[in-house]
């Protein structure tokens, strides 16, 4: 029997969107895995950034409280699951601080009740590596391993958000490891000791401030390089989309020569289980990763 959850997709997987690729691979590994996510019905941004930037904290904190209110309306008992390591800080900060503040809670239920919801704050918010890990676990994951990704030295890069302020449990907040299992788990090697593993890459900075997030990446990537690194695994949308698509101007600014794949843990695992190169959705990157097209085509 699939194991259910109650799943927010966020913006930035829709179709033609930055990490549509992402969620493609998260669907062709939950088959494999027997996982069913039931994506939450009229489901709404997060306001993850851009909450940020104006209207005051009430409506940004509604916006979350409404997807979890919504979930459990229609998806009662299960666990909210986030693919996107923003959505699911955003969301996680809302669940939580909406069950330590009664007021807050109340002002929060009272805007939500202008569309019939209510935040009742019964399930936990869950990023997807937390499933897989705590419901799954690793010696599942590796079972099902069709094409181990061997020869591939692999940096794992987690990034801030999904290390920060909530973490994934039982890992620590300066070296998680939980990339570097996954990694050698699928039968690539990782580099236990890459030293951005939880740096930031600036995030939103990319488009307000480009030269600060672009100085913040080119370190990632330098670490990465140096450390002998074929390609950049990440939990993150946000630190892929830096990490990948942004490395032309990074060269043409540093006078640097990078041209190194960045791709989702998803990725690697849907390529390790069997999936084709589309199934694994490797048309969707801008820098292709050629070996685990190789190891796809076998």
């Amino acid at each position: 029997m699939a194991k259910e959850y109650s799943f927010y997709p966020g913006c930035s997987s829709q179709k033609g969107a930055s990490s549509s690729n992402q969620l493609r691979s998260t669907q062709a590994i939950c088959k494999v895995l027997g996982i069913q996510l039931n994506e939450i019905p009229d489901w709404n941004c997060c306001s993850a950034s851009i909450g940020y930037a104006g209207g005051g904290e009430l409506p940004r904190l509604a916006l979350s409280a409404r997807n979890i209110a919504l979930s459990e309306k229609h998806h009662p008992g299960q666990d909210v699951v986030a693919t996107c390591a923003a959505c699911w800080l955003a969301t996680r900060e809302v669940d939580e601080r909406l069950k330590k503040e009664p007021e807050l809670m109340a002002e929060a239920n009272e805007a939500l009740k202008e569309g019939g919801l209510t935040f009742k704050g019964e399930k936990k918010v869950r990023h997807f590596v937390e499933v897989l890990i705590e419901d799954i676990g690793y010696d599942e994951m590796k079972k099902h391993v069709k094409k181990p990704l061997e020869g591939i030295k692999i940096a794992g890069y987690v990034g801030c958000q999904t290390n920060r302020p909530f973490g994934i449990s039982g890992e620590s907040f300066e070296n998680p490891v939980y990339l570097d299992k996954m990694i050698e788990m699928l039968g690539a090697d990782s580099i236990p000791d890459y030293d951005k593993k939880v740096a930031c890459c600036g995030g939103a900075l990319m488009f307000s401030e480009p030269e600060k997030s672009q100085a913040l990446v080119k370190e990632i990537l330098e670490s990465a390089h140096d450390s002998g690194a074929d390609m950049i695994v990440t939990p993150c949308p946000v630190c892929q989309m830096n990490t990948e698509a942004y490395q032309e101007q990074i060269n043409q600014k540093y006078g640097t020569k990078f041209n190194m794949p960045s791709v989702y843990y998803s990725t690697l695992m849907s390529v390790a289980y069997g999936n084709s190169a589309k199934e694994a959705a490797l048309n969707g990157q801008i820098i292709k990763a050629k070996q685990l097209e190789d190891i796809a085509a076998k």
